[in-house]
């Protein structure tokens, strides 16, 4: 259960306000990101929600790792995403790859303001 979970709310995200928007793109983009920092993918679900006059209203979506998850969520009627990554050291200490991947996935969506928060998981007395 070791881990590192790694949280963000980024404000007014200057990103194309296409990237809250786009599902697929989205998915596409997060599960390179993850492959990069050499973290094993196996699975994703990413959706996209509309408003009322059936608009485009923003994306959650989750990449499931063998290490755990990345998940994110678009406001972008606020220009504001949730992010969190969440990696196990069971077998390897995987907490620079998820540090690295945070990192990259933050600035991708531009925020002129984060909050940022770590988590260190699972270690009994912690």
């Amino acid at each position: 259960m070791n881990g590192l979970h790694l949280i963000a709310d980024l404000y007014d995200c200057h990103c194309r306000t296409s990237f809250l928007l786009d599902a697929v793109g989205l998915e596409s983009y997060c599960v390179d990101a993850c492959r990069r920092h050499g973290l094993s993918v196996v699975g994703r679900l990413f959706h996209a929600f509309t408003d009322e006059a059936g608009q485009a209203a923003g994306v959650t979506g989750t990449v499931v790792l063998a290490e755990s998850h990345l998940a994110v969520h678009t406001w972008p009627e606020r220009q504001s995403v949730t992010l969190d990554v969440y990696v196990c050291n069971f077998s390897d200490d995987n907490s620079q790859r998820a540090e690295a991947l945070f990192a990259e996935v933050c600035a991708a969506f531009q925020p002129q303001h984060r909050e940022i928060r770590r988590v260190t998981r699972g270690l009994p007395g912690g």
